[in-house]
């Protein structure tokens, strides 16, 4: 069977077009294989508990309200590198993620690598991607990825990112919190 000249473009065109979703796929495969990582990586960090740790406890009726339960139960805990103490919790909801910094941590706003790296590389790329998916019609402006910083004085004490819309943002974003957090009272105990 002969082919057209326009039939033989029209097939390597969809072979290419092929090519290109395959590849876009591995990528997307990658990425969502490297989350399963970090998650089974947290997950074995934060579920085990060695015997010697444990207390015995007198049985003791429970006094917390179903909302600080909820709360606990949602609440991701970001520790620090090096010693595993926890400096933060992440609270993730449908619309936001809130990182809580430990009430004993006190790190300055303006401590690197925290703008540069957190607020400029990490938010400020999918703020760009957002703008760029605003400009092609993908989504509203109001749905852009943006953020708040509530300080005490000079001190960071919670970090509101509002509109992540994917999931695949929010481990980045714990990630990437707790490691910005954790260089930063590296170079302030420098």
């Amino acid at each position: 069977m002969k082919f057209s000249e326009e039939q033989m473009k029209g097939i390597i065109t969809l072979k290419e077009s092929l090519i290109e979703q395959v590849d876009k796929h591995h990528e997307a495969i990658k990425i969502l294989e490297k989350d399963i990582t970090i998650l089974d990586l947290f997950l074995k960090e934060s579920s085990f508990t060695k015997a010697s740790q444990l207390t015995p406890t007198e049985k003791v009726e429970p006094q917390e309200s179903v909302e600080t339960i909820k709360e606990i139960k949602n609440s991701i805990p970001i520790k620090q590198g090096k010693d595993g103490k926890i400096i933060a919790n992440a609270f993730v909801t449908p619309e936001q993620v809130s990182i809580v910094l430990d009430d004993n941590i006190e790190i300055n706003v303006d401590t690197p690598p925290f703008k540069s790296f957190f607020l400029d590389r990490i938010i400020g790329e999918m703020k760009k991607k957002d703008s760029a998916d605003v400009e092609n019609g993908k989504i509203q402006r109001e749905s852009i990825i943006d953020y708040i910083i509530n300080k005490n004085g000079s001190d960071i004490r919670e970090i509101i990112i509002k509109n992540y819309r994917q999931k695949e943002r929010i481990n980045e974003l714990i990630n990437t919190a707790g490691w910005s957090l954790s260089r930063m009272l590296e170079n302030i105990n420098k």
